[in-house]
């Protein structure tokens, strides 16, 4: 989907953090996740363009066939070593990973996940050469539009727009299963299902997730929020979603990308 060029709102003000603690747990408030969030402004950005939907698990399979790249997984032990959001491998971690070469059936038009960084900007590369993941404000805006709601679809949290934990989904869903959360642009899962890698890295070296997944508290699920992981790290609640300038033909602005029926 096309976003055009212009001045948007990112970041957080001290209303929307108090609005966001309100919404999480005393464990959530106790690890002050919301502390790296920049203030409320307006920046300029170019055009570009960005997947409507997430990356699904048949449109990488598609990607892994025509190129030989490695599977989504990873062993238990490099799990382990991981160390964040350890999810038990054995019940939460296996329903994920491939045999051997194809996604599991039921999981097609889901997101793909156990993708590291490296892996998703391969599989961007592979769609067009020029494509690449979305760095943190392109993310931004598509997932809250210009004006900066505190959600993509306003400034009241709703439970029934998401796949987070109120849903009571306990994994990921289809990428085109909750219209209802569109943003603005008609960004699906802006939060939701998956975090989302970009290209954007933190002073640490890690690289910048965002939206949320489907196990997190409303707190979490907004826009604005971000946090970093390595970007070798390959998890069951990370995605990603591509992003590139647009193409002109001509006189016409040429919009690539999935559609609903074929995401």
């Amino acid at each position: 989907m096309y976003v055009a060029a212009g001045r948007f709102w990112t970041g957080s003000d001290a209303a929307e953090r108090r609005l966001a603690l309100t919404l999480s747990s005393p464990a959530v408030r106790e690890a002050r996740w919301f502390d790296a969030e920049p203030p409320r402004h307006k920046i300029p950005l170019p055009a570009f363009c960005i997947d409507r939907f997430l990356v699904t698990q048949a449109r990488y399979a598609e990607f892994i066939a025509a190129t030989g790249h490695r599977s989504p997984g990873i062993s238990k032990e490099d799990y382990l070593r991981q160390g964040f959001l350890v999810h038990d491998y054995d019940t939460e971690v296996t329903r994920y990973l491939w045999e051997p070469d194809r996604p599991p059936p039921r999981l097609m038009q889901h997101p793909v996940v156990l993708v590291s960084v490296f892996d998703a900007e391969a599989y961007c590369r592979w769609r067009r050469p020029t494509w690449r993941l979305p760095i943190e404000a392109e993310w931004e805006k598509a997932a809250r539009g210009d004006h900066g709601w505190v959600f993509p679809w306003g400034d009241t949290w709703d439970p029934g727009r998401a796949n987070s934990a109120a849903s009571g989904a306990n994994g990921t869903s289809a990428v085109t299963g909750y219209p209802g959360g569109a943003s603005p642009y008609g960004m699906f899962d802006a939060v939701g299902n998956v975090f989302q890698w970009t290209a954007s890295v933190l002073e640490n070296g890690r690289r910048i997730v965002k939206g949320c997944a489907w196990d997190d508290e409303p707190g979490l699920c907004r826009p604005a929020f971000r946090h970093g992981r390595p970007a070798q790290s390959r998890h069951v609640l990370i995605g990603f979603r591509c992003a590139g300038s647009p193409r002109v033909n001509g006189s016409r602005r040429e919009q690539h990308g999935p559609t609903p029926n074929n995401p």
